[in-house]
């Protein structure tokens, strides 16, 4: 027999569909279109692990069912290539980042293409190529050239603005603005310097220059984001953060907060990932107000949601990185409280939001005047308040705030009821509840009593009603060298945007990677970094954009990869539209999704694309866990000792790369060529065998449990490895992986094949017309195939295929009128056999351009039935009769049967119970 040899079989199928461009995207208006996409990967140098692939399998399972069904598909593959880990490693080695990322490319190209995917590789997108962030950088002109009008709900040309200004001023208008933007006539704008000018758009551009407090790292000599810091440290690294305040480029994303939300419901995602968004979003309706600090000509504003609880205040706590916190430490608290701060501003907002179990804080000595009854109430600082959310500072009202109560408590402030119930270990009733002991609200509902105390607000002009969000303006630049130059220039300290046949604005050399002597970003190291205009030669901007920006819009790129005169044209956009299936991990909630839905809203609000929301479906798929194996090495000596006898010896365990473990049994002679110190070691074995302990934890170099998918392709065939990725489990689940399992995967591969040959080797598929059991099998196969990828469920199908294999196996069946539409459905999962068996089968062309099979039900309907037949109550023979057949008829065909006349020795049976469809039961 013809043994199936994956590695040439996979290797012939790749280079004809690289060849044939078989996966090569146009538009095609007579066909429907479907675009498939995946979360592009940032290419490390440790290239790809086993847990990497998963998605990308789903996809491309859904991508080739797709193509079976007729549709036109989409579905690319590229690198979101700019990024901090190719930068640390060009300052510690002296190499260009671009030559990293070029060689990472190429290992993490290879490793798919081993795989097998089905990707437009035509178009292959990098973000860090100036013919792809030429384009980025114009999205940024387009968001410093525009402002966001209220009225229209939408984005609106900066030109217009300024149109505005000339014949109105900024009176009445209604649009999205800094909060200390002042009012000002048309004579004003007029009279305005250039300067003033440039500074009063700032205040409404939708990408602007301020001063923003920010996650400073001095070792990487960058600013960080919030998913980069862990408790006050760089994940990379492991180097100190501070919190402080830095002169930021930012974007203003909390313009589309409220169609950020809206469009949540226009999207079919899964509910945790939307309501991450949401809360992250945060939208909160309040009231916002002044306190006076006692003895100060100074005020502390407040954001509160619950307004009507004023009279329940009994401290203020600022963020310890309030604008003027340190002005308001007396010199009694001034030791305790600037420690506090110098310890709490340095952790991260996110650390500070989850820690909900340690409590902290410091008195400033000072006390604020509560307007509403004229008490003096303590200022303290508090790292649970957030600089970026709000206001900076809190009303605590510790009777009804689970956190204001757990740090009034810790610090024995008083805690004073004001909404009527019960006060065991606080009362945090949420949206209702009566006031009381609160002056004029008293005995008021929640409502009444809010819409009351803003009025009173208004009335002594010390605040008003507000809607507030949590999520801030994205801070949007970075101070490294391996990101996209902003195409911006400054003249008088005030930034203009390049030329925009200027762009793109290329990377230039520097000499090292780091930042300059005196702080200053890596570009500051350039020759000549700067732009040259009419009215003379002028600094560009230093700094970098951020990672999301390249990955923001990606995903309109690929529509259009090649095009050098736009990002992507109208025809292409409007073809494609939105991504049918999007599928990647739950982590970039809130960065990437949140982002790409910003600027998608931003390009439609322009012209520039025909969608809102990029991603109509999208999928959040699990990890792929490692599975760890232990030795365990006798104390003091060299000798290991094997897992079932381990107890029997005073034993530590250690970790052993499962590269060279099969099946829980360790490869002595492998293990001692691992490590130099292992060279002499010896064993205790078990039955001549050394078997290794398990555990199933996070795949990791450190834990030595990395799979690499270019062993499992070279032993076993990439269709095994897809096929076994499926098998582990539902995709959006955690699953720990177990190279023990694969073998069942690969002895099913191997069974598919030697369907279609004879036992000498020879393709042996016949004419003949395929029996009732044998299209029952298939059919039922086709059925639970489609339903479950109609359903985004694989693991399933594959369980399926694996049971109409030996089912067909059993019935010996070779009918082409069954393996033909066979290979079709298992096609999606196991390409490179599939192709095979369609070529075997006298196809010339790929077995992509095949219909997925129809599932007809008349095959699953029953015609016959095997009746157990019973003797005395014991079952003595089995009968296959039609359903058709009447009672009377049944009890015939058994009494004719020769086993049962066997039985009755030519007697009469005394009783004959038939129950058609079921059994026969003769008493003799």
């Amino acid at each position: 027999m013809a043994d199936y040899n994956p590695s040439v079989i996979e290797k012939k199928w790749q280079q004809y569909w690289e060849l044939n461009q078989v996966f090569n995207a146009k538009v095609n208006p007579d066909k429907p279109k479907f675009y498939s996409l995946d979360m592009f990967p940032y290419p490390s140098g440790a290239g790809l692990h086993v847990g990497h692939p998963l998605g990308y399998i789903a996809s491309d399972i859904i991508t080739r069912y797709k193509r079976l069904q007729g549709f036109n598909v989409l579905h690319p593959m590229g690198y979101d290539s700019f990024g901090l880990p190719a930068e640390q490693y060009a300052i510690q080695t002296g190499q260009h980042p671009a030559i990293t990322t070029e060689e990472n490319i190429k290992r993490y190209t290879e490793q798919l293409k081993n795989i097998g995917f089905a990707f437009d590789w035509e178009k292959e997108v990098r973000t860090s190529n100036p013919d792809y962030y030429k384009w980025t950088q114009w999205i940024f002109m387009q968001l410093f050239n525009s402002y966001y009008d209220k009225n229209e709900g939408k984005a609106k040309s900066i030109s217009s603005l300024i149109e505005r200004f000339q014949t109105k001023g900024n009176i009445g208008l209604n649009a999205v603005c800094d909060e200390d933007t002042v009012d000002f006539t048309e004579e004003d704008w007029g009279n305005f310097s250039e300067e003033a000018k440039q500074k009063t758009l700032l205040k409404y551009r939708l990408t602007y220059l301020a001063e923003t407090t920010v996650n400073w790292c001095a070792a990487l000599g960058t600013v960080l984001s919030n998913d980069e810091v862990k408790d006050g440290f760089s994940e990379r690294g492991g180097h100190p953060v501070e919190r402080k305040k830095m002169m930021q480029w930012s974007m203003r994303i909390t313009a589309y907060a409220d169609r950020l939300l809206e469009g949540l419901e226009k999207v079919d995602w899964n509910e945790p990932i939307k309501e991450m968004q949401r809360n992250w979003i945060g939208k909160s309706k309040g009231a916002e107000m002044v306190f006076q600090i006692k003895g100060q000509n100074k005020e502390i504003k407040v954001f509160t949601t619950r307004i009507d609880t004023i009279y329940g205040v009994t401290y203020l706590a600022l963020a310890p990185e309030h604008d003027f916190v340190t002005e308001l430490i007396t010199k009694e608290q001034e030791k305790i409280a600037k420690e506090y701060i110098a310890t709490a501003k340095n952790r991260s907002e996110r650390d500070r939001m989850s820690d909900v179990k340690t409590i902290s804080g410091a008195f400033t000595g000072s006390y604020a005047i509560n307007p509403f009854n004229g008490e003096e109430i303590q200022i303290w600082i508090a790292d649970y308040v957030l600089a970026g959310y709000g206001t900076g500072a809190v009303m605590a009202v510790p009777a009804h705030d689970e956190r204001d109560y757990n740090f009034a408590k810790h610090f024995d402030l008083e805690i004073r009821q004001v909404i009527e119930g019960s006060m065991e270990n606080g009362s945090f009733p949420g949206k209702g509840g009566t006031i009381i002991n609160s002056g004029f609200l008293s005995n008021l509902p929640m409502q009444q009593a809010m819409d009351r105390a803003i009025a009173f607000l208004e009335e002594k002009k010390i605040g008003k009603g507000k809607i507030q969000y949590r999520m801030r303006d994205a801070i949007f630049t970075r101070q490294r060298y391996w990101g996209e130059p902003l195409p911006v220039y400054f003249k008088d300290g005030l930034p203009y945007l390049i030329n925009e046949q200027d762009l793109p604005l290329v990377l230039p050399e520097v000499d090292k990677y780091l930042p300059t002597e005196d702080g200053e970003p890596p570009l500051a190291r350039a020759s000549n970094w700067t732009y040259t205009t009419d009215s003379g030669t002028f600094p560009l901007e230093k700094s970098t954009m951020p990672g999301w920006a390249g990955s923001s819009w990606y995903f309109f790129r690929y529509m259009d990869p090649k095009n050098s005169e736009e990002f992507v044209s109208p025809e292409k956009a409007a073809y494609w539209g939105a991504v049918d299936l999007y599928i990647g991990g739950a982590e970039h909630a809130t960065g990437h999704l949140l982002y790409s839905r910003f600027w998608t809203k931003f390009l439609f609000d322009i012209g520039a694309v025909p969608i809102e929301e990029p991603f109509q479906k999208m999928i959040n798929q699990g990890m792929i866990q490692g599975r760890s194996n232990f030795v365990y090495r006798i104390k003091g000596s060299n000798q290991f000792v094997s897992y079932g006898l381990k107890d029997q010896y005073d034993t530590s365990a250690m970790h052993v790369d499962v590269n060279i473990v099969h099946n829980d049994q360790l490869n002595l002679e492998k293990f001692t060529a691992w490590r130099p110190d292992l060279v002499d070691a010896t064993f205790i074995l078990e039955d001549g065998k050394y078997i290794c302990g398990s555990e199933v934890e996070k795949m990791s170099k450190s834990k030595y449990n990395v799979v690499n998918p270019d062993d499992i392709i070279e032993r076993y065939g990439a269709d095994t490895l897809r096929l076994y990725e499926m098998f582990l489990g539902p995709l959006e689940q955690f699953k720990p992986w177990n190279t023990n399992g694969i073998d069942g995967v690969s002895k099913f591969l191997k069974k598919l094949w030697k369907l279609y040959h004879d036992n000498q080797g020879n393709v042996a598929v016949s004419n003949d017309k395929a029996s009732p059991e044998e299209l029952k099998t298939l059919h039922k196969t086709i059925k639970k195939t489609k339903e479950d990828l109609d359903n985004y469920s694989f693991n399933t199908s594959v369980a399926s295929f694996m049971i109409c294999v030996n089912e067909l196996s059993a019935l010996k069946c070779n009918k082409k009128e069954i393996l033909e539409p066979l290979a079709v459905i298992i096609s999606p999962y196991a390409p490179h056999i599939a192709e095979e068996l369609w070529s075997l089968l006298g196809h010339e062309t790929s077995i992509v351009e095949a219909a997925f099979p129809v599932f007809n039900e008349s095959y699953l309907v029953e015609s016959s039935h095997e009746y157990p037949v019973s003797i005395n109550g014991k079952m003595r023979t089995k009968l296959s009769l039609s359903l058709s057949l009447s009672k009377e008829e049944i009890e015939k065909a058994a009494l004719e049967d020769e086993t049962v006349q066997k039985w009755l020795e030519g007697k009469a049976p005394k009783k004959m119970i038939v129950v058609p469809g079921k059994i026969v039961n003769i008493v003799i």
